[in-house]
């Protein structure tokens, strides 16, 4: 590209999910009241954990990491989304998009990590009972979930670091309603193929390693609940962890569509689709499927209304 045709893009436009003003007011109208159940909902999980003694185990108090997760996960990206869907403006500067950009992928990250740590959680207390008090003690879930967080952040900084030191020219229109690796990739005026590559291997890490953790662990549940051949340890392992297996199914599953599926040929609608999945749908759906059927969390809800006089 010659010189005279380079502008440097100094801001992002924003496609959005639609660009019917009908569409986009029932769109506002149906995020925001999904964003509002999420605070709620997360934030009932975090206060339940964090007021019932009984519910001060490391399985808990890892959900209570997931929660906060997922009201930050939400919160850095579906604002700005109801922000564009409103007024129908979806500009962002360099720096913004950046921003959203680093926190989005930094909780994202932590949450993969987090999925895998439960599972790991789940296999210790099922098929190694004995151990499970010294094994999963408090110094050991505070270690795995600083682990997870500074991993999430740090790898974060790199994937966000190496995609915008890459010159951004010409058109500045993104088909997305968020900032995201993939989407912002295709603005650069150089090669970004090292860089693909690198975003990919991160990806792996973060996704695939849980992801493989999960299903080592829970093919070592199954396993062992098989061969004790009791009927009711069985089901319960499979109340247990059937939750944990669904959220793995919606998170893992589109994050994969995203950043591991090759990106040629697949349609920008289709991707924004998945997005919505793993940005809005997940942390929705996640203090719902944890509680649900968890009879601790009932007990622990049913005291808690008691106190009240509710």
């Amino acid at each position: 590209m010659g010189a005279d045709n380079l502008t440097t893009t100094t801001e992002f436009i924003l496609v959005g999910l639609s660009s019917d003003r009908n569409t986009q007011i029932l769109l506002f109208v149906l995020i925001l009241l999904m964003y509002i159940f999420t605070l709620m909902g997360n934030l009932g999980v975090i206060v339940l954990i964090r007021v019932d003694p009984h519910l001060h185990t490391p399985m808990y108090f890892f959900l209570s990491n997931l929660s906060s997760v997922e009201i930050g996960f939400i919160t850095s990206t579906v604002p700005q989304m109801l922000n564009h869907l409103l007024t129908g403006q979806g500009k962002l500067s360099l720096t913004r998009c950046a921003l959203q950009m680093y926190l989005t992928l930094s909780l994202g990250s932590v949450e993969a990590l987090l999925l895998g740590v439960m599972a790991y959680d789940r296999y210790v207390a099922i098929c190694c009972p004995l151990v499970y008090a010294t094994g999963m003690g408090r110094l050991r879930q505070f270690q795995l979930a600083l682990a997870c967080w500074v991993a999430g952040f740090s790898i974060a900084a790199v994937c966000v670091s190496i995609t915008f030191q890459h010159p951004f020219c010409g058109s500045c229109c993104i088909n997305h309603f968020v900032c995201e690796i993939p989407m912002v990739l295709k603005l650069a005026c150089d090669d970004t193929h090292i860089t693909g590559r690198i975003i990919v291997l991160f990806a792996g890490i973060v996704i695939l390693g849980p992801f493989s953790v999960i299903l080592t662990s829970y093919g070592l549940v199954l396993s062992s609940m098989l061969q004790r051949r009791s009927a009711t340890r069985l089901r319960k392992a499979f109340l247990t962890c059937g939750s944990h297996l669904a959220v793995v199914t919606l998170f893992y599953g589109t994050i994969i569509f995203v950043y591991i599926r090759p990106q040629s040929g697949t349609s920008p609608e289709n991707e924004k689709q998945m997005a919505v999945f793993y940005l809005v749908v997940t942390p929705l759906l996640n203090p719902l499927i944890y509680t649900l059927r968890n009879k601790d969390v009932h007990e622990a809800m049913a005291k808690v209304l008691r106190r009240r006089h509710l």
